[in-house]
């Protein structure tokens, strides 16, 4: 991440909010992964339990070619605590402090490529529950409306382990930076939701990012 890939005002120019809510797996309420023991790339990605919910390890074949967070080099004018996700990289990134970010892996749906430019972190969540828009129980009625009524969290629930919530103006985006019980979407472009991560990153990812935390979504030729 170079000064001369800074996001600015112009590039992160707001374009029209076109979202209809985060719905991040195909098939919905489907069986999670079965709970793991670490593997050798990274015990960072081991399975863990909390608040009665275990969520299984990463298998190794997820964490390879670059997929781990990890510390980079970061020379944008941005403070630290802020978060810059650029969907079409496939990257999120916290900035900290002396020249650092940290980068995580994320994968990234249709509504993840419908907003950019800047919003505040309103609101975190553990275990978030979820529960389809009118929009899309409109749209896909058949798909989503067994949910209409919602979805307890857990490890299968779509939104996973941990949510930001992103708001503009005070006013909800429908834009989600969330955990995922189908690690092998991370890195990807799919079908549906927004911003997810592995479990063991939002979880990371949640514990460092306060709320009113400044995000800054990249557009796509503002991508690095």
């Amino acid at each position: 991440m170079s000064p001369s890939r800074a996001p600015t005002a112009a590039v992160l120019a707001v374009i029209a909010l076109a979202l209809s809510g985060c719905s991040t797996v195909a098939g919905v309420g489907r069986t999670a992964l079965a709970y793991a023991a670490p593997g050798p790339l990274d015990a960072r990605y081991a399975g863990f339990e909390e608040d009665g919910h275990r969520v299984p390890a990463i298998p190794d074949r997820y964490l390879g070619n670059d997929m781990t967070r990890r510390e980079v080099a970061y020379f944008g004018p941005e403070e630290p605590g802020t978060i810059i996700v650029d969907p079409a990289a496939h990257a999120l990134y916290l900035v900290l402090d002396g020249g650092k970010a940290m980068r995580y892996r994320v994968g990234v749906g249709k509504a993840g490529f419908a907003f950019s430019g800047r919003a505040t972190v309103a609101r975190k969540a553990d275990w978030p529950g979820w529960t389809p828009t009118s929009n899309m129980l409109r749209r896909e009625p058949d798909r989503f409306g067994p949910y209409a009524g919602g979805l307890a969290g857990g490890v299968g629930n779509p939104l996973g382990a941990r949510a930001l919530y992103l708001y503009r103006g005070g006013r909800d985006t429908y834009y989600r930076i969330h955990g995922t019980n189908d690690p092998s979407s991370i890195g990807h472009s799919v079908s549906s939701g927004c911003i997810r991560m592995f479990n063991q990153d939002v979880v990371d990812l949640e514990r460092r990012v306060a709320p009113g935390a400044q995000v800054i979504v990249r557009a796509a030729g503002a991508s690095v």
